[in-house]
């Protein structure tokens, strides 16, 4: 589940345009710091804000239960992705494979989100709640869940096509998948947040997309979201080092469009401003001294 950088609650679809001025990044901050203190949010890191929570050998064994349980929940929902399919149904399907696993969704109930899924269609960036809308041919959809389990989290995403799809959206798809594969393939102890932005910004500005700025990976495994942020723009050398044992989610938000976004009505959904596509994938990636493992 993408973290919002900053977010505002409105009452109606309020839109949002990002970087313009340090005035509004004042404003801004004020907002998401007074939306922090409502929801109890500064309470979700287990440990100082500089510091990334590590993990044991058992804890890390559980953590790989919990991403194995996501791995084929994420797989069984691609499968049932077809036209005329509601995104309720899929919400239904995943709650009853995580329950019958031994896992709890881990983000229905999360600050009050009401689903087990975000399934976030064409312009949706992230956090689309499942309803009665059914799937068109040529939709895209991204499939974001998560699953505590035994006490700890795993968080990943998918996007996937409805039947054939138009060049842009199939072109978007390869380009965030291969963003996060890169990052695979790059991380380790040691490495820096901004290493892992550089990589997801150069891949999707490369293709001629714009990752989503306001949006952004983040540690987890205690808690939903944990220290540190992981941008998805950023410069290489720069930000936090990674140790080993430490998890992170890293998810390429990426759009066909311009990068800035709109909160709708639900005060949930985030939807790119100019209703261009939007395309997000997601791991959770355990860190180690040489290389990473993917737990999802």
């Amino acid at each position: 589940m993408g973290m919002a950088r900053w977010r505002r609650s409105t009452s109606g679809s309020r839109r949002h345009s990002y970087w313009r001025s340090s005035l509004w990044l004042y404003e801004a901050i004020k907002c998401h710091m007074r939306k922090c203190l409502r929801h109890g949010l500064f309470l979700r890191y287990p440990c100082p804000m500089s510091q990334c929570q590590t993990f044991t050998d058992e804890q890390i064994a559980l953590l790989r239960t919990g991403g194995s349980i996501l791995r084929a929940c994420l797989h069984h929902m691609a499968t049932l992705v077809e036209p005329g399919r509601q995104t309720a149904e899929l919400d239904r399907e995943a709650e009853a494979f995580i329950r019958e696993r031994g896992g709890l969704p881990g983000f229905k109930g999360y600050n009050g989100f009401p689903a087990t899924l975000c399934t976030s269609v064409n312009a949706v960036c992230v956090h689309g709640i499942p309803d009665t809308y059914a799937l068109q041919k040529g939709d895209i959809i991204g499939i974001d869940c998560g699953v505590l389990y035994e006490g700890f989290y795993t968080d990943a995403c998918i996007t996937v096509p409805v039947g054939a799809v138009s060049t842009q959206a199939q072109e978007l798809i390869a380009v965030t998948q291969d963003a996060l594969n890169r990052v695979v393939a790059l991380v380790c102890e040691g490495i820096h947040v901004g290493d892992i932005s550089s990589t997801v910004q150069k891949t999707a500005e490369s293709a001629g997309f714009h990752p989503v700025r306001a949006l952004t990976g983040h540690g987890l495994g205690t808690h939903l979201h944990q220290f540190p942020d992981i941008p998805n723009i950023g410069k290489a050398g720069t930000g936090p080092r990674l140790p080993a044992r430490t998890i992170i989610a890293v998810e390429p938000i990426i759009s066909a469009g311009s990068d800035a976004i709109v909160e709708e009505r639900d005060g949930w959904t985030l939807s790119t401003k100019d209703g261009s596509l939007c395309a997000h994938f997601e791991h959770t990636i355990l860190v180690l001294p040489q290389g990473c493992e993917v737990l999802t």
